[in-house]
Order: C-alpha cells, then sequence, then structure tokens
C-alpha cells in the first residue's frame, strides 16, 4: 500500500469523526512499537494492519472500515453513528447505530433517497407514530425517529439473532413446539395491536425475529393500516403474495384483523414445512392460488405433525374470515399446549452478504441508490380498473421472495396425503376448475373422433386404389 494511500485511509478516518487525531496517533504508535522499545519505519504500516488494529482494539468496526476505505466520511445519522449493515425492508435499508450520548444500539430504518416524495415520506411518518403507540415484549419497538438533512429515519430495538426464514432456511422445519412457540408468541404480538386498532398486513416469516433465546419479535408495521381511520393507500394490495389473506387481494378496502390470522396461519405452515403454501409461479399466480386453491397437506413435507396441530393451521387459512379463527388470542390459546414443551431455537447471527455493503444515504448521493444487496421481499399489487390483479414492478422483492419458493416433489407419491382442508367457497371453485376440466375433454373428444373417422376412410380408400392397380 502506498504512503499516499494510507494518508488518504487516516484523512477520511478523521474527516468521519469518527476518531480524533490523538486516538489515531496513539493506535498508530502502537502499530509500529515494537516489544524491545524500537520502533518500525512508519512508512511500512499498511492501510490494512491499521485497519485490523483498529478493529482488533475496537475503535471500528468492519462495517465502518469498508465504507472509509471507500472513501465514504458520512456515518452517522443526526446523533446516531452507524456501525454496521442489517438489510433492505420494504420500506427503506436498514442499518446498526450506536447513540453518541446514551450508547444504546439500535436498528435505523432509512428511507431511500429516490422515494422521498411527499407521499412516501407521509407513509413513513405514519409508521414511525405507529410503532411509537406500541409496546409489548413480542413486538418491535420504536425508540425515536428524526431526519438528517433529506435523509428520514426510523430508530428501532435492534433484535439480535435472526428471522423466521432465515432460521427455517439454515435449520430446516422446525419441531411442532419450536414453530409453536414462536407463532404463539407473534400471535401475542398481534392482538395487541389488535386491540388498539391496527392490522399489520405483512406478516411472514421474514417479519418475525428469533432472539438465540427464542424470543420472537415481530417487525415492520410499516403496512398497517389504522383502522377506521383515511388511508391514502386504500385500493392497493399490500403485502407478500406467498402469504396474502383472500380478501387482502378480492376486497382490500375492507381487509380486517383476521386477515392477519390467515398469513400467521401460512407461516405456521412454512415453519414446520420449510415450504411457503403455493409454491412457484408469478405474483399474479399466487394471489390467484391463494384466491382458490388449497395447499398439500403438511405431513406431505413433516410426516411426524398430527392431525389436530394441523387443524389449527387449517382453521387459521379459511378461505373466508367469517370462517377463520377470529383472533390472535385464541391462536395462541389453541397453540399453547405445544408452546409449553419447547426448548430454545439456536438462532444464529443472521449471515453477511459477500457483495459490499451499501454506504449510508447522504441526501445528495442518488447514485448510492442504486447498490441495494439485500432486496426485501415486500411485494405490492395493485387494483386494476376492473377489480384484476397485477404484478408490481418490485422485481427485486419477488426474487428475494422466489428464493423461499422451493418446488414441491412431484404428485406421483403414492398414498399422499390430502390437501389442507379448505373452506367451502374454495371446494366450490375447484369443483368449477374440475367441471371445466372435464367438460373441456369432453368438447376435444367429440370433435376429434369424428376427424379419425374421416382420415381412416380417406386411408382404406387409397390403399384400395394402390391393392386393385
Amino acid at each position: 500500500m502506498s504512503e499516499t494511500s494510507l494518508k488518504a485511509f487516516r484523512s477520511a478516518i478523521l474527516a468521519s469523526g469518527l476518531l480524533t487525531r490523538d486516538e489515531l496517533q496513539h493506535a498508530f504508535e502502537s502499530i509500529i512499537t515494537l516489544p524491545d522499545g524500537s520502533t518500525l519505519s512508519a512508512k511500512s504500516v499498511t492501510d490494512d494492519q491499521l485497519a485490523e488494529h483498529l478493529l482488533q482494539a475496537d475503535l471500528l468496526t468492519a462495517y465502518q472500515i469498508d465504507q472509509l476505505k471507500a472513501g465514504r466520511t458520512k456515518l452517522n445519522l443526526g446523533p446516531y453513528i452507524i456501525t454496521d449493515w442489517i438489510g433492505q425492508g420494504g420500506m427503506g435499508r436498514v442499518y446498526k447505530g450506536t447513540h453518541q450520548v446514551l450508547g444504546r444500539e439500535s436498528a435505523i430504518k432509512v428511507l431511500p433517497q429516490s422515494k422521498s416524495t411527499p407521499e412516501a415520506i407521509a407513509s413513513f411518518t405514519r409508521e414511525i407514530r405507529t410503532q411509537a403507540r406500541l409496546d409489548h415484549h413480542n413486538l418491535v419497538r420504536a425508540y425515536d425517529a428524526g431526519h438528517d438533512g433529506n435523509v428520514h429515519y426510523l430508530v428501532t430495538e435492534y433484535v439480535p439473532g435472526t428471522d423466521l426464514r432465515r432460521l427455517v432456511r439454515s435449520q430446516g422445519p422446525l419441531t411442532i413446539q419450536q414453530a409453536a412457540s414462536i407463532v404463539r408468541q407473534a400471535a401475542l404480538a398481534l392482538e395487541y395491536a389488535h386491540q388498539r386498532g391496527l392490522i399489520h398486513r405483512d406478516v411472514k416469516p421474514g417479519n418475525i425475529l428469533v432472539t438465540p433465546d427464542g424470543v420472537a419479535k415481530v417487525s415492520d408495521l410499516g403496512l398497517s393500516a389504522v383502522m377506521n381511520e383515511e388511508d391514502p393507500r386504500a385500493g392497493k394490495i399490500v403485502g407478500t403474495a406467498d402469504y396474502l389473506s383472500p380478501e387482502q387481494i378480492r376486497t382490500p378496502l375492507e381487509v380486517t384483523t383476521v386477515a392477519d390470522i390467515y398469513s400467521l396461519g401460512c407461516t405456521l405452515y412454512y415453519a414446520i414445512t420449510s415450504k411457503v403454501p403455493f409454491p412457484g409461479g408469478t405474483t399474479a399466480e399466487k394471489a390467484r392460488r391463494q384466491l382458490e386453491e388449497t395447499p398439500w397437506h403438511p405431513r406431505r413435507f413433516n410426516p411426524d405433525l398430527n392431525e389436530e396441530f394441523v387443524e389449527i393451521i387449517a382453521d387459521m387459512m379459511e378461505k373466508e374470515p367469517a370462517t377463520r379463527i377470529q383472533s390472535a388470542a385464541e391462536v395462541a390459546s389453541r397453540l399453547e399446549t405445544w408452546a409449553e414443551d419447547a426448548s430454545p431455537i439456536p438462532a444464529d447471527p443472521m449471515s453477511k452478504s459477500p457483495w459490499l455493503p451499501p454506504p449510508l444515504p447522504t441526501g445528495e448521493d442518488v447514485d448510492s441508490e442504486l447498490q441495494d444487496t439485500d432486496p426485501g421481499e415486500h411485494d405490492e399489487l395493485r387494483l386494476g380498473e376492473s377489480g384484476s390483479f397485477g404484478e408490481s414492478q418490485n422485481t427485486s422483492a419477488i426474487r428475494s421472495a422466489r428464493q423461499d419458493t422451493h418446488a414441491a416433489p412431484g404428485n406421483t407419491q403414492i398414498n399422499k396425503p390430502p390437501p389442507l382442508a379448505s373452506s367451502p367457497a374454495s371446494r366450490t371453485a375447484q369443483t368449477r376448475q374440475n367441471e371445466a376440466f372435464r367438460m373441456g375433454v369432453i368438447v376435444a373428444l367429440a370433435i376429434s373422433t369424428p376427424i379419425c373417422f374421416v382420415i381412416g376412410a380417406l386411408v382404406g380408400f387409397l390403399m384400395s386404389l394402390l391393392w386393385t392397380g
């Protein structure tokens, strides 16, 4: 490493304000001072050596070092020092930060500069006010909010561990006891929110965080709609296709708290099978299947399940809201028996991407918004004029959602369990589909049979001519 480059790295550290000149000088001297008291040449020290020393001394984090080496010196949002990159959510990037005075670690959600339209800022403000109203052990708490120039941010509780989606992807299907414990805790959190007039509308494994000691916390309430209040997003189908309730697709203006029950049922299905209820296909196809079809029986993927537990999932995933379990409190009550026997789930921290994490938005660097490396799963479907649904342009979110969409085994399995119990409405829709298919076969045979007779007669006539000739 050249001396010029090293000076640039040291200058970036000082410009960031993360270390004072005296702190940096002391660190530098610690590197060049040998055990016998002699010193090395300052020119022999590389930026990698300096970075390693600062990392080992807990003076800088790996994320901060990477950003400083790239020449980025903006590493704070107001009073919060950004220490790491957590991921990408439906509303924006999420960073890990520490308050300069309080020293408390927090998760900081940043609204992308490219999405800072008046409508987006209003939605973001609504999210902040929504989370500020909630205080529950199984909900991610909101601590603070603000803006640094044109960059708006929300500060929430930092939850160590991983989310349910990554937990299942890394460890496979959970046991009945583990799944019941996590989903029961999520149900208690949702009941608390529902009692305060809120609907989450995007319940899914990626929005349930799990700590190393097995505590579950529901996150990302940014999509929740305040019941009985005017919502500027009315008319939009908001959520993730793999976990959308039928009424969110069919009548998004009439969504109630039981929509979260359906999505939580899909989440429980995923937790014990490691499969989404309707794998494969486009977002629009998934939405259609949520309306019309029944998922495979969970024992197809997890033979250890018993019917009583499966019945809970079936009751949570009823197509018709009126026949579904009516409260999250009832879900928690029915899962309590299994959850009592659950042992803590070892949840490893979220794995890091091999790509360079994105920088902190400055409000001026628009190009930085193109560097998202961990797209979220948020799919938004909008109702067209005719009431039909179409795919969102959020293709990065769809790609991320498809990572969970493992193809189901072929339908050649002998004695395969039946599909999950469905509601009368969904069975009626399936019956209509079957009748339409049978009618299509009959029509095809009716058309093809006379044609076969004509072709056979023509061939026979030609053969007779050849024979007599």
